[in-house]
């Protein structure tokens, strides 16, 4: 054993990457659907793997430049993702959810602080117990950055080092029941309040159209499709496309086979007999009035239509706070359908009246042709696009950079956001107008999370694998129990104090209400047992604005809580 833990520190590398993998592996594990997660695998992980080289004489340690990229490639990746919804949060009826989000954030770090200061807790608790108990990964950096940056003054014979293993200690301690304990209490609210939540959520789905559907991957049933007929009606043959699209607005003639020809689908075509027409529409209007236009056939000739994907981007004044049952009657109506819509990067269900709302995306299939319409009348369709722009990434490093450079006088100090604080509003930023202009510097949703995960995942195995051989000159069990105590009350009380004013102050729909504080939380588990637990996608709704809002702060408040508690 001796030999390979001197191979692994005389290969940081070596030892970095298997730290990643093994963290990610042991990450997936669950028991009845609960797990440690690959953040928290990883920091276990590190620390086991630095607390077993120095049982050997061997003390590893990773290099610092290496750790601080792959943070701030991960902060700007949390501003990428947030951006959108960041912003929109931020005006309308965002703003509840978005007040709910700061209020659950601020009473987070408030009982940190508190319990910390009260209880006597060594320096870096404060920062690991916020990451952990309201589950936000990203405060570990933003409080690692405290100590590195010399933002908190470390008591004499307190080293930088265990002070970043003691954010990594407290963060494992209260990273368990933050996870679990925020997804029961999200689920359970509604009945321990005497609310019947599931009538709430059907009042709801009734009201503004949303379906209650259940994610069941891939599926036998098709919305929309495009079928062949033989034009052989009396009632059809002579009219017009346009005159045959008057009488029975719910189809779409999308082409036309007269013999070998392919006649397109002019509006001012006349329809003959022994002609053969692909036919698009919704499965159930493909289904009615059969006789009129005459038998299916399996023509796979006039069938032969270029079909398109593609996303876009909601720009249009003319869309936004339209209802989708509004587009029922347009041009496009049979012609392209909706798979998906998603709000500041977060799918939300599909209602006949769902609005619209700037900058959502509306993933559509169907003609290229009618996409093409669609983005001209929704706002701007972008093509999908596999590559990163690489040249939009380095600006973007580089104003973030820029703007962690910008200090401001403030308590007889200088006071700035730093490197990690500009590239999250950098991120922030550049999503925002990419949103508008989603045609130019797009950063795929793969690349994105590639960014995230392995920049976090990186990083806070560099924090495990350096901090972890102090650990056990650290714990006790009276720090140990202290530093639950004070995680199990961040993570317990402002669910509730969110609950009973969004319930009781803003009258909000419990079902939406569900994911609400959910979001609040920046936490999408509470939202998908809740959708669960009432069986409705209702929840979704709420969750994107406070998720991007939660998540922000609590990304910042990992710092924040460093100072203030010391």
């Amino acid at each position: 054993m001796t030999w390979l833990m001197q191979f692994l520190g005389n290969n940081p590398f070596v030892l970095l990457f298997l730290v990643v993998g093994l963290a990610v592996w042991i990450g997936s594990w669950t028991v009845k659907g609960y797990g440690l997660g690959t953040v928290a695998a990883a920091i276990i992980v590190g620390c086991g793997f630095a607390i077993l080289g120095s049982l050997f004489g061997v003390r590893f340690h990773l290099d610092d430049f290496t750790k601080s990229l792959f943070y701030y490639l991960f902060m700007y990746g949390v501003g990428l993702r947030v951006g959108p919804s960041f912003v929109n949060g931020l005006k309308g009826d965002g703003l509840k959810f978005a007040g709910l989000a700061v209020l659950c954030s601020c009473l987070g770090l408030a009982i940190v602080v508190a319990g910390v200061r009260l209880l006597g807790l060594p320096v870096g608790a404060a920062g690991g117990i916020l990451a952990g108990a309201m589950t936000m990964s990203a405060a570990i950096g933003s409080a690692e950055q405290a100590v590195t940056s010399g933002a908190v003054a470390l008591p004499a014979g307190t080293s930088a080092e265990q002070a970043s293993g003691m954010i990594a200690l407290s963060y494992g301690i209260t990273y368990i029941w933050g996870t679990v304990g925020i997804i029961l209490i999200c689920k359970y609210l509604p009945r321990w309040w005497g609310v019947d939540a599931k009538a709430a959520a059907r009042q709801y789905e009734t009201e503004h159209g949303v379906p209650n559907v259940d994610d069941a991957g891939l599926s036998g049933y098709q919305p929309f499709g495009w079928r062949a007929y033989r034009v052989e009606s009396d009632q059809t043959a002579g009219k017009t496309i346009a005159d045959f699209r008057k009488a029975y607005p719910e189809y779409q003639i999308d082409n036309v086979a007269r013999g070998p020809d392919l006649l397109g689908a002019d509006a001012s075509l006349v329809l003959q007999k022994g002609d053969v027409v692909a036919l698009g529409g919704g499965l159930g209007p493909l289904t009615d009035h059969m006789g009129i236009i005459g038998p299916e056939v399996p023509n796979a000739h006039v069938l032969n239509i270029p079909l398109d994907q593609a996303e876009i981007v909601v720009t249009s004044k003319q869309a936004i706070g339209r209802k989708l049952r509004d587009y029922r009657q347009t041009p496009i109506a049979g012609q392209v359908q909706l798979t998906r819509i998603e709000r500041g990067g977060v799918p939300i269900p599909i209602g006949l009246d769902t609005e619209l709302q700037r900058f959502d995306v509306l993933f559509l299939s169907g003609l290229k042709s009618a996409i093409d319409k669609a983005g001209e009348m929704v706002g701007r369709v972008a093509r999908h696009n596999t590559s990163t722009d690489l040249l939009t990434l380095s600006l973007g490093m580089i104003l973030g950079f820029l703007i962690g450079l910008i200090e401001i006088p403030a308590f007889g100090a200088a006071v700035g956001l730093g490197n990690a604080g500009g590239l999250l509003v950098s991120g922030i930023i550049v999503s925002s107008v990419v949103s508008r202009l989603r045609f130019f510097g797009n950063t795929p949703n793969a690349a994105r999370n590639i960014l995230e995960d392995m920049g976090l995942i990186v990083f806070v195995a560099i924090v495990g694998v350096n901090a972890g051989a102090d650990l056990l000159s650290q714990l006790t069990g009276a720090i140990a129990l202290k530093i639950f105590i004070v995680g199990f009350l961040a993570c317990s009380v402002p669910p509730f104090v969110v609950w009973a004013i969004g319930f009781h102050v803003f009258r909000m729909n419990p079902a939406l209400l569900m994911g609400g504080v959910a979001g609040a939380r920046s936490h999408s588990g509470p939202a998908r047992e809740a959708a669960k637990e009432i069986g409705s996608n209702v929840p979704w709704i709420a969750f994107p604005v406070g998720y991007a809002v939660s998540g922000v702060l609590l990304t910042v408040f990992g710092y924040v809580a460093m100072v203030l508690a010391h």
